[in-house]
């Protein structure tokens, strides 16, 4: 009898032992499907973040930096304050005068330009 009851015990300890690791196997795979699953969420979200994000920048329209040096601004075209103006590059085709020392005041080229301008 004695054998028997020690074959039982083992029996019941083997059982007792798979059954153990068989919970321990099933808590872990639900722990594992739990990580991939919050995982793929975090992933999703922030691939929509992404998109949102990209859909904002490709659209000049909507400004969301302020415009004011805030990095947004690579898809506008920098434009100098005088591209519009009207009267642009007169003097370009004009001579340049040469500057000429003259010793007498009176006649040296800024008085003359002086009085051209004010007293004339």
């Amino acid at each position: 009898d004695e054998d028997d009851d020690e074959d039982s015990d083992e029996d019941d300890d083997e059982d007792d032992d798979e059954a153990e690791l068989l919970a321990e196997l099933e808590k872990i795979k639900r722990e594992r499907a739990e990580e991939r699953q919050k995982k793929e969420q975090e992933a999703a979200e922030e691939n929509m973040l992404g998109q949102k994000d990209e859909i904002m920048r490709g659209n000049p329209l909507l400004n969301i930096d302020g415009g004011a040096g805030g990095g947004g601004d690579d898809f506008l075209v920098r434009r100098r304050w005088d591209d519009d103006v009207v009267f642009k590059n007169q003097t370009r085709n004009e001579p340049k005068r040469q500057k000429r020392f003259i010793n007498d005041t009176i006649r040296s080229d800024f008085h003359r330009r002086f009085l051209d301008k004010y007293i004339k």
